[in-house]
Order: C-alpha cells, then structure tokens, then sequence
C-alpha cells in the first residue's frame, strides 16, 4: 500500500517543481514556469489533481454551450488521464481533474497524470481563452 510519503518521493523524484500547501496537499508548478498550478491531494485512498483553467465568470453566457462543446470534444480527444468539468462553487469554474487509486499508485503514472496536464493546459489555452470576455489568462492556482 503506498502513503503520502510515496506520494511526496515521487513529486521529489519528478521535475516538477512543488511544496506542500499543507498536510496531504501539494501545489506543483509546470515545469515551463506557466501561472498555472497543479494541486495534488490525497483524500482517503485517492490522490486527486486539480487545475482551475477558467472562471465561468468571464464566460459569455451566450457562448457557453459552445465552450462546453469544445470540452467535451477534449476530453474524447486529447485527454489521457484526466477530464474537463465544471464546478459551480465558488462563482463557477472550468477545472481539469484527474483522481488515482493511492494503493496502486506508481512514479510513471503519477508524472504520466502532471506531464498530461501541462501538455492540455498550454495545447487548450488559447482554444478555451477565446470564450472569455476579459482575455485574460487562467487563474493562477487551483
């Protein structure tokens, strides 16, 4: 059975740059140096990564079907170990989230899952920040 501190040897192990936000939470960097973070957290026997990519906020409501759409479409094509979704707490997210099992967790998957992530977050950037009124770019951290 493999613990937090697998978890946290394995993010030692990886390049990516990370702290630990706190206990069982770990913020991780792309290595590229985007404003974008990676949180990772184990809770019970998963280990979850989340990205917030966009608030909802700064979508066109007339768009958002279209935006949905388009996230759907990823997430058939591109995506390998995680998922687009949305929350709605907080004033309404797009995230990218991706959830393993602790016990069989290994060092390839658990980089497989950043290395997938960071590729979608700078591949899906521009095509998901047209939607936004602001055209900025996604919040900093998840």
């Amino acid at each position: 059975m493999r613990t937090r501190e697998d978890v946290e040897a394995y993010l030692g192990k990886s390049p990516y740059p990370f702290r630990e936000l706190e206990e069982n939470t770990w913020l991780v960097q792309d290595r590229a140096g985007a404003k974008e973070n990676i949180v990772v957290r184990l809770s019970g026997d998963l280990v979850l990564f989340r990205v917030n990519v966009i608030d909802l906020s700064s979508i066109d409501t007339t768009r958002r079907e279209e935006l949905y759409a388009l996230l759907l479409e990823l997430n058939a094509s591109d995506m390998l170990h995680g998922a687009y979704g949305v929350s709605k707490d907080g004033g309404g997210k797009v995230l990218l989230t991706a959830a393993m099992r602790l016990q069989d967790l290994d060092y390839s998957e658990l980089v497989g899952t950043l290395d997938d992530f960071t590729v979608a977050i700078a591949k899906h950037h521009d095509g998901i920040a047209q939607f936004s009124t602001r055209r900025s770019t996604p919040p900093a951290s998840a």
